[in-house]
C-alpha cells in the first residue's frame, strides 16, 4: 500500500500580521526585531533559483567569492549508510567552522544543502524502506545544520520496469523526508532526468505522477536536461520547445504544458562536456536560451553540475543580462578571494524610472515593491531586507535599464575569472 497521510500545511502566522490592518506590511516589517525578521528569512528562497552540485573533492565548501552569482550550493552526496565525498568533508568539520561557514552563506543569501543518492545509489532496485531512510537522511540534515536537501534519485531500472514502483517509493520518500523537514523552514527538491517527465513512456506515470502526488511538497525540480543522448537538448530549441522523438514532450516548456508549473522548473546543465557524457551547452549560448525562455513567461533558474568547473564566471555569464550578477561578496573563513572596487552605470534604457526610489540597504520590501539600482529598474519577487538587486539571493527580477531620468545607483564592476584546478571525479 502506498503511503500518503493525509498532509495538512501548517503555517505559522506572526501575529502582527493579523494586527494593524492599516499599517503597510513593508514598515510593518521595518518595526520587527532582527530575531524576527530572520525567522522570515528562513522560509523557502523564491524563484529564480540558480543551483550548483560539488562532488569533486574540496576541504571545505567555497569561499563566497568563488561562488557569486548562485544562490543555491548542493554538498554532494549523503548516501543511505551516511555521507560521503563533500558531505562526508562537511561532517567531519568542527561544529563552529560549520557556524561560520553558515552565517557567511546565509548573509550572501545562498543556502546550503546536501544531494541525496546519485548515480551510485538505487534505493527502490536495493530494497531501501521508503520511510526508514527518509527519517535517517532528514536527521542528518537537522544535525549538521543545513538548509535542506535535494533528492537525486536514479534508479533507472526501477524506472524502466514500468511497474509504479519506482514513483510510489518517490512518493513516500517524500512525504515522509517534508514530514521530518518542515515546508517553508527547509529546502526540499528533486532533480529529475528530462525524459522522466514524459506524458507516454512511465508505467507508472513517471515525474508528472510524483508532481501529482507530492509535487506539492517539492519546492523545485533540477531537471537535469543531459547525459540522455548525444543530441538532446543540445539546442536553444531543443532544451525549450522541442524534445526529440526519443524522449517526447520532454524540453522545458513541453513538460509545462503537461502540468508542471513554470516556476518549479530549474534548467539543468553541465559545466562543461567533461562534466557529463552528453547534454553540454556552452554557456554564452545557454545564456541565450535563458533569455528566451524568460521572454516566454518561465523564471525557475539554472542548475549546473558541478563546481569548481562551473563557477562564478560561468553563472554570471549564463545569467547574463536576464539576472545581471552584482558585487562579489568578501569572505573571512574560506579561500581569499578579491573583489573589484571600481564602479560604472548601465547605459540609459526605455524603462521609466521616474518617481522610483533608489534601492536601500536599510529598507525592507514586500513582493512586487520597485526600486532603482545600477542604473536598472528592479522588482521584488519575495520579502527581503539587505539583498542587493542583481545578488546571490534572487530576491529581484531586472525589469531593464532605466532611461536617462531614472534614480542610478553604481555598482561593482565584475572581477576577473578566477582559474580553479580541475575537477576531481569520484
Amino acid at each position: 500500500m502506498v503511503y500518503f497521510p493525509l498532509l495538512t500545511a501548517a503555517v505559522a502566522a506572526l501575529s502582527f500580521f493579523g494586527t494593524a490592518a492599516s499599517v503597510p506590511l513593508d514598515e510593518r516589517i521595518n518595526a520587527m526585531s532582527p530575531k524576527a525578521r530572520n525567522l522570515l528569512r528562513r522560509a523557502t528562497p523564491a524563484a529564480p533559483h540558480f543551483v550548483v552540485y560539488s562532488d569533486a573533492y574540496e576541504s571545505s565548501p567555497p569561499a563566497v567569492a568563488d561562488i557569486n552569482g548562485y544562490n543555491v550550493f548542493a554538498l554532494s552526496f549523503l548516501l543511505a549508510y551516511g555521507a560521503a565525498d563533500n558531505a562526508q568533508v562537511w561532517e567531519e568539520l568542527d561544529a563552529s567552522d560549520r557556524t561560520t561557514i553558515l552565517d557567511e552563506y546565509h548573509a550572501a543569501g545562498i543556502s546550503l544543502i546536501v544531494s541525496l543518492f546519485g548515480s551510485s545509489e538505487t534505493p527502490t532496485s536495493s530494497g531501501y524502506d521508503a520511510i526508514t531512510t527518509a527519517q535517517t537522511m532528514a536527521a542528518w540534515v537537522i544535525e549538521y545544520g543545513l538548509d535542506g536537501c535535494d533528492v537525486d534519485y536514479e534508479d533507472f531500472d526501477a524506472f524502466d520496469a514500468g511497474t509504479g514502483a519506482a514513483e510510489q517509493w518517490l512518493g513516500n520518500f517524500t512525504t515522509e523526508l517534508r514530514t521530518q523537514l518542515t515546508q517553508g523552514t527547509y529546502i526540499l527538491t528533486h532533480a529529475p532526468v528530462a525524459p522522466w517527465f514524459s506524458p507516454t513512456m512511465w508505467g507508472g506515470g513517471g515525474y508528472l505522477w510524483v508532481n501529482e502526488k507530492v509535487g506539492d511538497l517539492i519546492d523545485w525540480y533540477n531537471v537535469q536536461f543531459y547525459n540522455q543522448g548525444a543530441t538532446e537538448y543540445t539546442t536553444c530549441d531543443g532544451l525549450l520547445t522541442n524534445s526529440s522523438s526519443t524522449w517526447p514532450e520532454t524540453a522545458l516548456f513541453q513538460i509545462s504544458a503537461s502540468g508542471v508549473t513554470l516556476d518549479k522548473l530549474v534548467i539543468g546543465k553541465p559545466g562543461t562536456t567533461a562534466d557529463a557524457t552528453n547534454g553540454y551547452i556552452a554557456d554564452t549560448t545557454l545564456a541565450t536560451c535563458v533569455a528566451d525562455a524568460y521572454a516566454e513567461g518561465w523564471n525557475a533558474g539554472v542548475m549546473v553540475w558541478q563546481y569548481p568547473d562551473a563557477d562564478a564566471s560561468w553563472i554570471a555569464t549564463v545569467r547574463g543580462d536576464t539576472w545581471p550578477v552584482s558585487a562579489v561578496p568578501t569572505s573571512t573563513t574560506t579561500a581569499t578571494s578579491t573583489s573589484a572596487s571600481a564602479t560604472s552605470t548601465a547605459p540609459a534604457g526605455s524603462e521609466d524610472c521616474t518617481g522610483i526610489d533608489a534601492w536601500s540597504s536599510s529598507s525592507a520590501y514586500t513582493s512586487g515593491s520597485q526600486v532603482t539600482y545600477g542604473g536598472f529598474l528592479w522588482t521584488a519577487t519575495s520579502w527581503n531586507e539587505d539583498e542587493t538587486p542583481g545578488g546571490t539571493a534572487g530576491a529581484w527580477t531586472s525589469d531593464g535599464a532605466c532611461a536617462s531620468n531614472g534614480a542610478i545607483a553604481a555598482v561593482p564592476l565584475q572581477p576577473p575569472t578566477v582559474t580553479q584546478a580541475p575537477a576531481r571525479r569520484f
